[in-house]
């Protein structure tokens, strides 16, 4: 039984890594596949000398092997290049922004969690109700309102016309209350349509009609018997999507001026910083699978049937 315990858990982290291994190399080839970096940094009116100089600082003059070799000895020992722009490590930077992202991925998704999940269990319960459509209508509309554009309408209506709060930057706990609300709306309204959906599918199972003929309370039976067994699908789409914020949080944080990862990685686009572009994508990549492992590991924590 131990051994095949041990089995899984070794197929299981063998495929997560092959997925790093083959975004990391999809990382690679894109960004060779997409042209000649150095036209795209330089500009095409660029004279070949200033090119050909470029070309050598950046290692593209060397065998498209020794390349990959070199890209992933980088990725494995934390040296990821560096930036054109800044000409500092890219990792340097990346960790210098990841704390602003942090705090603001941490609040969204806790504004998230604490109306998505009560929201999913009230539909779920008063299933035919109104209680059960206006749940649905406000999770519907969660996934149906562009972020950037609901951010600058907070921007307008609170910061703007109220006067009540900070309209970008960061600082003070106030600074982090409107953009950490806009980035809730999405995974708010996807975890509620979890909830509803596993929270039906448990409360309609047998073991909820024998506590129920055990007259056990309501509260206990939703919170206690159904919740507890609906718990494991919105785990795990809470912790990814965190890893999909944390790569992806570009609107937000350009909407308020929020200077973490979302906002270096625009600014290495626009000035077509290209070592800094890759080096935040593997570390996207590579965020992203961790995050899956933590999933893996927290179903075989909660659902010893995993195990």
């Amino acid at each position: 039984m131990k051994a095949a315990r041990l089995r899984r858990a070794a197929v299981r982290v063998a495929t997560l890594f092959a997925s790093l291994f083959i975004a990391l190399t999809m990382a690679f080839a894109l960004g060779r596949l997409s042209g000649d970096p150095t036209a795209n940094i330089l500009g095409p009116t660029a004279p070949p000398e200033q090119r050909e100089a470029l070309r050598q600082q950046l290692g593209l003059d060397r065998p498209l092997l020794t390349q990959y070799l070199d890209y992933f000895k980088g990725v494995f020992t934390g040296d990821l290049g560096e930036s054109l722009q800044f000409y500092q490590a890219n990792t340097t930077l990346i960790l210098d922004r990841l704390p602003f992202t942090l705090q603001l991925v941490g609040a969204g998704m806790a504004i998230a969690v604490l109306i998505g999940v009560p929201l999913g269990v009230l539909a779920a319960t008063r299933e035919g109700t109104w209680w059960d459509r206006a749940a649905s209508t406000v999770a519907l509309l969660g996934q149906s309102i562009p972020v950037f554009w609901l951010g600058m309408m907070f921007v307008v209506l609170f910061a703007v016309k109220l006067g009540w709060l900070p309209a970008g930057q960061s600082g003070t706990p106030r600074h982090l209350i409107l953009p950490s609300l806009t980035m809730s709306l999405y995974p708010m309204a996807h975890i509620a349509r979890l909830t509803r959906a596993s929270m039906s599918e448990a409360l309609a199972e047998p073991f909820i009609d024998s506590a129920r003929a055990r007259g056990l309370g309501r509260a206990s039976i939703v919170w206690r018997h159904a919740f507890k067994n609906a718990l494991m699908p919105v785990l795990t789409i809470v912790v990814l999507q965190t890893g999909i914020l944390l790569s992806g949080a570009v609107a937000v944080e350009y909407v308020f001026s929020w200077p973490g990862l979302g906002q270096l990685a625009l600014q290495a686009v626009q000035f077509r910083d290209f070592p800094l572009v890759q080096a935040i994508v593997v570390f996207g990549a590579v965020t992203f699978v961790l995050l899956n492992l933590l999933v893996d590991v927290i179903h075989s924590v909660v659902d010893p049937r995993v195990r």
